[in-house]
């Protein structure tokens, strides 16, 4: 009888600490994530502040569930998510995408970070490309793409006939095509489209993401398994923060798509091979 008692104290034991999770950050008053310092998605400035969309997102979600404190450890990608099972940090907050094998193994929240394929197209996007199909239907659109790289066989496979589907040899000269109109639009994913489209200055183009049809990565900030109370709150907040267009101006100065985010859910990602 006793024997059984103390397993049943033992399996309540880790419950009762998962559920008072938040409660202990709070108390605390901080909250410590892992992040790769890997800009834009996390850095640290020379003055150790900690930085970037990842950490900012999650530093804003935390400051409203009542932790007004985020601390960073800097951890190797693979090591994030061992690291998050031993209690060495409370969260990954980092550009971790999520994968079936990942989702398996952490608790992620809706989606924080995408890197979703898109368009650089004039200002006002024209013609109203939306997809690769939208080319494939189109009989005098031109589409320019990275030779071997994933938008060339995106298109390829929506049916953009291959005389129609040029290949960029890289950004600059991508950029270049489309300013001299030798194509319609340049297809990349939206942060390289959104530093070239920054570098450029040109405000006769513009950038259309995420291209309709085409597959979307992104990151959560990840929590440990059990901790479905932490998880949840985070999503209520997170949730509120995109509702509210704060979360748009956090990511976006960045090169990320508030929209990409917007575009999926964690159930579809972690789904995602």
């Amino acid at each position: 009888m006793k024997t059984c008692v103390l397993a049943a104290m033992i399996l309540a034991a880790p419950a009762m600490a998962w559920a008072d999770k938040l409660d202990d950050l709070k108390s605390a008053g901080k909250v410590t994530i892992a992040i790769g310092n890997e800009p834009p998605f996390t850095a640290i400035d020379s003055a150790g502040k900690v930085s970037g969309a990842a950490p900012d997102v999650a530093r804003a979600v935390f400051e409203k569930l009542g932790v007004p404190t985020l601390e960073a450890q800097v951890i190797e990608y693979g090591a994030m998510i061992p690291s998050l099972q031993a209690r060495r940090v409370d969260a990954i907050a980092a550009g971790l995408f999520m994968k079936p094998e990942r989702c398996a193994a952490v608790l992620y929240s809706e989606p924080v970070l995408c890197d979703a394929e898109a368009l650089l197209v004039p200002k006002g996007n024209p013609k109203a490309f939306q997809s690769y199909a939208d080319f494939a239907t189109n009989a005098t659109a031109r589409l320019g793409a990275p030779g071997g790289g994933t938008e060339e066989k995106l298109a390829l496979d929506a049916g953009v006939p291959r005389d129609r589907l040029v290949v960029v040899p890289d950004p600059q000269s991508g950029l270049k095509m489309l300013q001299d109109g030798r194509i319609d639009a340049y297809s990349l994913p939206v942060l390289s489209l959104n530093d070239l489209l920054a570098k450029s200055k040109d405000a006769n183009l513009e950038v259309f993401a995420p291209v309709k049809g085409a597959p979307v990565y992104c990151d959560g900030v990840a929590f440990r398994q059990g901790e479905e109370t932490l998880r949840d709150a985070f999503d209520v907040e997170l949730a509120a923060l995109k509702k509210s267009g704060e979360f748009a101006k956090i990511i976006e100065p960045y090169g990320f798509s508030a929209d990409a985010a917007l575009s999926t859910n964690r159930e579809a990602l972690c789904a995602q091979q």
